[in-house]
């Protein structure tokens, strides 16, 4: 017993303070590492895409168990950081030299017509470092060509889990049929959801005066009138409370939704102005492609699947003479392996998303919205949005 009392009152050396904050900053690191790949991730809202059910600068918490976590596809990444290292530019934060499948834990739920999704931009495969963000590398090729994109900009592709995160509403689940008529969303053949706070724009005449800007403040609307050169008629962009409000005011005499009257917008998926006369306002029929569903293959629908084959299911796809072949072998009909789903913004006039680059797949979805913790504008704090749960 002796002996053991004294190894207890002579304990080894003590260690460094210095060591003591190191193992705590490790030990820090690993857990808030391990907290946001598979429990929730810190996100902030970067445009006005979902005003005004989200705004700029609400700092949300994104949860990852909703859906079940995504495990990581480039393990090989510097912790807590997206994409860049930080303080530079361009610098990846990540390595390609390990690669792995992909894979999803289980979660609470599947995703549900109308829940608000974080998820990777799919069409943010290949970048374009020196453009903006809302402005994708497919865009830039369709508009100069691709070797003038190529000698103009420096070019980076990016792994599945490494490309932009984005957050948009899911209004189009598996299987379902959608078409935007008049600016109006359908879901197999019937009115969508509206969230209280989406914005659309409207042209709103007055007799002459000036919308008053402290009074368009004061009900919360973020976007200052456009003049149209027309006397007294401005387009506003405006949810459905602002619209009963201003059609009260007695210097307002008509107020129209503003409709995109284009023929065909080539800026639109899947950019075949030949096959598709669609733009943002007036959009589809198209169907949500579900896992196990086959389709037969045309040269009509074609567009509409062929990155689907080719890009998100990673199939070996070319035409010849007429024919599809696939993976070696003649094709008239593909399986989808994933499914899809099809988002869009509560701003819809300020939005990119579905419309612009088509099916979002499953792979790719990072979870779901789940708390607003902190929100701030140029004013300061947004308190009423602080700890607020989003629905």
């Amino acid at each position: 017993m002796k002996f053991f009392r004294r190894r207890n009152e002579n304990p080894g050396k003590k260690k460094s303070l210095l060591r003591e904050w190191l193992n705590a900053a490790i030990f820090a690191i690993v857990a808030a590492t391990l907290i946001r790949m598979f429990i929730f991730e810190a996100y902030c809202i970067p445009s006005g895409s979902m005003e005004r059910t989200l705004l700029v600068n609400d700092y949300l918490f994104v949860s990852k168990i909703s859906y079940g976590p995504r495990l990581p596809i480039t393990p090989l990444s510097l912790p807590l950081v997206h994409n860049k290292m930080p303080f530079t530019q361009y610098s990846p934060s990540y390595s390609t030299l390990v690669k792995w499948p992909y894979k999803r834990l289980p979660g609470f739920s599947s995703i549900e017509r109308n829940d608000i999704v974080v998820f990777n931009l799919p069409a943010g495969d290949t970048v374009a470092l020196e453009v903006e963000e809302n402005t994708n590398y497919y865009e830039l090729v369709r508009q100069l060509g691709r070797q003038e994109v190529w000698n103009n900009y420096h070019i980076i592709p990016r792994p599945l889990d490494k490309r932009e995160n984005i957050i948009k509403r899911c209004v189009g689940i598996p299987g379902d049929t959608l078409q935007i008529r008049e600016g109006a969303l359908f879901v197999n053949g019937r009115p969508a959801f509206v969230a209280p706070g989406s914005e659309m724009q409207y042209l709103v005449q007055t007799d002459g005066e000036a919308l008053n800007p402290a009074r368009l403040k004061e009900m919360g609307i973020i976007d200052e009138p456009t003049p149209t050169g027309q006397p007294g008629l401005y387009l506003c962009n405006l949810n459905q409370a602002d619209l009963a409000t201003i059609k009260t005011w007695s210097s307002v005499k008509s107020i129209t939704p503003f409709v995109n009257d284009e023929l065909s917008d080539p800026a639109v998926f899947p950019f075949d102005t030949t096959r598709f006369h669609w733009n943002q306002d007036n959009f589809g029929p198209v169907v949500v492609p579900a896992k196990g569903v086959t389709v037969q293959l045309t040269p009509e629908n074609l567009p509409l699947y062929q990155r689907i084959i080719q890009i998100y299911e990673g199939n070996d796809f070319t035409v010849k003479n007429g024919s599809f072949i696939i993976n070696g072998q003649p094709a008239t009909s593909y399986t989808f392996k994933m499914n899809y789903y099809w988002v869009m913004g509560d701003n819809r006039h300020n939005s990119i998303d579905s419309r612009y680059w088509g099916f979002l797949p499953e792979d790719h979805v990072v979870g779901k919205a789940w708390i607003t913790w902190m929100s701030y504008d140029k004013d300061g704090i947004r308190w009423s949005r602080i700890m607020k749960a989003i629905r």
